[in-house]
Parts: C-alpha cells; structure tokens; sequence
C-alpha cells in the first residue's frame, strides 16, 4: 500500500465512520437516554466488533455468504426484524433519570458487536474497504491495515456520537423533547433498512 492509498483509506474510513447511519443513531439514542458512562458498552461493541468483522471477512467469511445465498437472506430479514425492534426501543425511551422501575437499559457490548453483522452500512463499508484498499501481492499486510484503520475510526467516532448524545441531555430539560429525539432516531433507524431490503 502506497502512503497515497494510506491517505485515501483514512479519508474513506474517516468519512465512513462519522456520517449517520445505524450504529451511530444507536449511539447518539444511547447517549441521550443514559449518558456517556452508561453507553460505553455500545462504544466497545463498535470498536471493537466492527473492525473483528472486517478482518473475519477479510480472511474469507465473508465468502460464505456467497455460496450460501439463502443464509444471507435468513440474516438480513432477521437483522430486519431486530433493528425495527431497537428502533421501537428507542421511540419509547425515557432519559435515564426518568426510568425508576430499572428495567430499561442500554444495549449491551455484546449485542452492540453483534450487531455490526446485520448492519447494511458495515458490510458496505467492510467490503469496500476490502476490495478497494488491498492488493493481491500483500493481501493480508492490506487487510490489517484496513483493520486497524477502522479501530481508530470506530473508537473515535463512536465516542463523538454518544458524546454528543450526552451533551443533548445536559442541555434538554423538558421530557417532551427527549420524546421527540428519540422518535426521530428511530424514524431514522427505520429509514436505514431501505437501502438494506432492496438490496438483493
């Protein structure tokens, strides 16, 4: 990889990372129902599962989905299905001084890094990345790269997104703006299947 490509990659990543899609409306959604300390789980899950994912493709997994065509489909309608079910979690949050039963809670660091598989962003990011920023002659030295790339990326932006979740709580006194916040965040999450279910 030439320091140019270097670049491009960081570039790519950089803008991959921090534009809005599902990890990040889960993030900034967590940040505003629980605080930073409390989302921390969900910023390991991405920092941590994002790039685990990328490598595990890298290093052929993602070839199975290839040959087994039907198992992409089971995975993609079953992640469908979860993500309608976080963005119903998210519509009817309350900010975190408001939930006194203790029952809600945010996402765990599992659930957050297993989620990276069903994300339609991620793949696209992961296979993109993979294919655009490494090269036959030093394939694997390319996907460590692209892998630890996207940890960086991952760690900072996804702290960004929750920081600035947190922030909106601080400065948000009425309830029904948190209602509204959170009705949007999961509109959005909603949206983000479409690219995902036309896909083919």
């Amino acid at each position: 990889m030439t320091f140019e490509q270097f670049l491009a990659l960081q570039l790519f990543a950089a803008i991959a990372a921090y534009t809005p899609g599902p990890n990040n409306t889960l993030l900034m959604a967590s940040g505003v129902n629980f605080g930073f300390r409390r989302s921390l789980p969900l910023v390991m899950g991405v920092g941590i599962g994002f790039p685990l994912m990328i490598g595990l493709v890298g290093l052929g997994l993602g070839r199975m989905f290839e040959v087994y065509a039907s198992l992409y489909t089971v995975l993609k309608y079953a992640g469908a299905a979860y993500m309608l079910y976080l963005a119903w979690r998210i519509a009817s949050s309350k900010p975190s001084g408001d939930q006194s039963d203790g029952k809600t809670k945010p996402l765990s660091f599992l659930h957050m890094a297993l989620f990276q598989w069903i994300n339609p962003k991620g793949w696209i990011m992961a296979v993109t990345a993979l294919s655009a920023y490494t090269a036959a002659t030093s394939y694997y030295t390319g996907v460590a790269v692209v892998v630890a790339t996207f940890v960086f990326m991952s760690f900072t932006s996804a702290i960004t997104w929750v920081l600035f979740g947190a922030g909106l709580k601080q400065v948000m006194t009425n309830p029904r703006y948190f209602r509204a916040i959170n009705i949007g965040l999961a509109l959005l999450l909603v949206a983000s299947l479409v690219p995902m279910l036309r896909a083919s």
